[in-house]
């Protein structure tokens, strides 16, 4: 199973400003390079206090000049602020100077847009002119973003990739991705199943309970209004919760997976299998930096552990 990185640039404790936030996510690309993952993507987010990728094209730009092997992408753009041209010139451009190493991803959010379909259709029809074929990957390098409901048939039935993204419905995912592989069978396209998860991992169970505690602090807050930086484990543990916070976290518990190296990979295997996906992209929120890069490298090392031993 391949591993990946989803990266929405947060702003933290330890990186306030979006500058300093955007620089973590570039050293992040380069340190994912260094440890094998497989791709890393950037996500979009506007006018947020928590996270500072608002041109995930222009992440995904900047980290593309400084690695060499990594897959690079967006994760998403969201493609109902956009003309489907657009993405397709500025892309297709990335691709032109960077070759098969660019991924194109794309989500609707909760935005409304009556020809989503068709503008995915044309980056699969686009896109998929630029890009030489890669032995593992479809043709086009396009992916669609979604959480269940329609969005996996209609990348079935368009002939793109699928990301299903546990950590936003972290139930009923199996029946999405069932939907998108018999789309594609029934349009005759090939399938490419992919889970974006949240998780982090520690050496120490304690301490990853305490990261995950942070991510949920921030998550209930930001449910009640309260958008912010993600928190560190030490904050978290000296905070006051109130009774809307608390319901909050335990009603996200599900969205978080914690715990020793061997622990997370185990249930991201998984969950991988039960959704019939053959990668997983791993989004890690610390306050912290150094957290967040030792839990990816805690799981690189089980995941290489895992191939050397199956080999």
């Amino acid at each position: 199973m391949r591993l990946s990185i989803l990266d929405q640039v947060p702003l933290t404790e330890h990186a306030p400003t979006p500058a300093e936030a955007v620089a973590d996510g570039l050293r992040l690309a380069q340190d994912a390079e260094a440890l094998g993952f497989h791709r890393i993507w950037y996500a979009e987010h506007h006018r947020s206090r928590s996270f500072a990728s608002a041109a995930p094209e222009m992440m995904a730009a900047l980290a593309l000049e400084r690695t060499s092997r990594i897959r690079v992408g967006t994760g998403g753009i969201l493609l109902p602020l956009y003309p489907a041209s657009k993405v397709v010139e500025v892309m297709g451009l990335l691709g032109q100077v960077h070759g098969d190493r660019v991924d194109t991803g794309v989500g609707r959010a909760a935005l409304d847009d009556p020809v989503y379909g068709e503008k995915i259709a044309a980056l699969v029809r686009e896109l998929g002119g630029l890009h030489a074929p890669v032995e593992g990957e479809p043709p086009g390098r396009v992916w669609v973003l979604g959480a269940g409901g329609s969005t996996a048939p209609l990348a079935g039935g368009l002939g793109s990739g699928y990301v299903h993204g546990h950590f936003f419905a972290p139930r009923g995912g199996e029946a999405a991705t069932a939907a998108y592989r018999s789309a594609s069978a029934e349009h005759g396209h090939g399938a490419r199943t992919m889970l974006a998860v949240r998780a982090v991992a520690a050496e120490d169970p304690e301490r990853a309970r305490a990261l995950a505690e942070a991510m949920l602090l921030w998550r209930a807050r930001k449910d009640l209004g309260h958008d912010g930086p993600i928190p560190s484990a030490e904050t978290a543990a000296r905070w006051e919760w109130s009774e809307q916070e608390r319901t909050r976290a335990n009603a996200r518990a599900k969205t978080i997976i914690a715990g020793t190296p061997d622990r997370v990979a185990g249930e991201l295997t998984a969950l991988a299998e039960a959704h019939g996906a053959d990668e997983v992209m791993v989004n890690t929120l610390a306050g912290d930096p150094g957290d967040r890069l030792a839990s990816y490298q805690l799981l690189a090392d089980r995941f290489s552990a895992d191939v050397a031993c199956s080999s």
